[in-house]
């Protein structure tokens, strides 16, 4: 696709590498089948190859318009169309690096950045959330619907297990997930110390950066990752094998962190090294000896691979492969490449084509009857279970009982 841009990109990083990502566009339309928004929607602008054009538009030098910024909106960042495009195009990192150049052109209405903003300032701090959390919970017949449905009940969490192996890897600290479902890491530190592997909690690492990138603010989502690479650095040098996420929406950004901290050369080679140590729980579990785990009476579960895992981290199939090995049956899901709904702070800023997506895919999961809904990614997770009255799970909770 050819693109000449405005003099005010021209000579920038960001400008430069929308142009190089455009440029292998070849406009051939197979990502509009792909896209979860096209397919409800039905307009063009609502799928990859109509953004790309308002992208582009954008960069030749066309101001940003409230009708480019609702269009990337309406976005979910699955990255199903980086999947089926066959000319590899990185349409999730156009689509942010167009975010954080509209977010600096155009300002929105003044609810929509209070919203935002605060968005920003709770959700990334757990010692900010976690009283507002149980307050909603005290609360929850007063909340709107939206938050209502996506508050679980509390839950005690289990005891970590004692650093007591010579194989060591470190934990993200998270953000929401240890707020809302705090059982998750610690069932996965229980499954790899019966690996023989202590998962070290590193307490000054916190939110991965994804919210703030994904919502414009990038210099805030670099400041995390930084944040997040001091943390980790002196059990790297250490000798740590890996850093492990248990949160799939997570652990597409750390494995990015290299290439979004490049041009920081205070952080741009300890970035690197980051990223190649970072590995999705399923990565780690599917590596070990599984001698010792007995497959358990079958089980029929339906499991949910989310976006980014499939999409994102390229792991379809990964956690489906442990689940039958130990024992599960796994029911068939039809459209299983498409997006839940949840997407980060998608669900809360665009509740309503986001509960139409979980709508569709909740049908498509309970089609075969499954005792269990599985996922790897905790606002999947919380997404889901607002709609169904099966239980979801993280798959590692199931892998625990084994």
């Amino acid at each position: 696709m050819l693109t000449r841009l405005d003099e005010h990109f021209k000579d920038s990083r960001e400008g430069q590498e929308a142009a190089a990502i455009l440029q292998s566009c070849v406009h051939c339309g197979f990502c509009t089948a792909a896209c979860p928004t096209y397919r409800l929607l039905g307009d063009e602008r609502d799928g990859p190859r109509g953004r790309i054009y308002l992208i582009k538009a954008m960069l030749e030098g066309e101001p940003a318009t409230e009708r480019t910024q609702s269009h990337l909106d309406r976005c979910l960042g699955c990255r199903a169309c980086e999947s089926a495009c066959p000319s590899g195009v990185r349409y999730g990192r156009l689509a942010d690096l167009a975010r954080g150049i509209i977010e600096e052109q155009r300002s929105r209405p003044a609810m929509e950045r209070l919203e935002r903003k605060l968005l920003r300032m709770f959700l990334p701090y757990p010692s900010r959330f976690a009283p507002w959390v149980g307050l909603a919970r005290r609360l929850r017949p007063l909340l709107p619907a939206v938050l209502r449905n996506k508050l679980p009940p509390a839950s005690g969490t289990p005891p970590w297990p004692p650093a007591r192996h010579r194989r060591t890897m470190l934990a993200l600290g998270g953000c929401v997930q240890p707020v809302l479902a705090p059982s998750i890491d610690a069932t996965a530190a229980r499954v790899l110390d019966r690996f023989g592997i202590s998962l070290i909690r590193v307490p000054a690492s916190g939110c991965c950066g994804a919210l703030s990138h994904h919502l414009g603010a990038h210099g805030e989502g670099l400041d995390f990752m930084r944040r997040n690479v001091d943390a980790w650095w002196p059990a790297i040098e250490a000798g740590a094998e890996a850093i492990v996420i248990t949160a799939s929406g997570c652990g597409v950004v750390v494995k990015e962190y290299g290439e979004l901290l490049r041009d920081d050369p205070a952080y741009a080679d300890k970035a690197a090294r980051v990223s190649e140590l970072a590995r999705d729980l399923s990565e780690v579990v599917a590596a070990e000896d599984w001698t010792s785990l007995a497959p358990l009476a079958t089980r029929r579960i339906a499991f949910q691979s989310p976006c980014t895992l499939q999409h994102g981290q390229h792991l379809d199939g990964v956690v489906e492969a442990l689940l039958q090995r130990l024992g599960f049956e796994l029911t068939p899901v039809a459209d299983a490449a498409l997006c839940c709904g949840s997407a980060g702070t998608y669900s809360l800023l665009q509740p309503e084509l986001s509960s139409r997506l979980r709508d569709d895919k909740l049908r498509n999961l309970e089609a075969g009857e499954p005792e269990v809904i599985a996922t790897a990614n905790i606002g999947c997770l919380l997404q889901l279970a607002s709609g169904t009255r099966r239980p979801v799970r993280h798959w590692v909770e199931l892998l625990d009982r084994c």
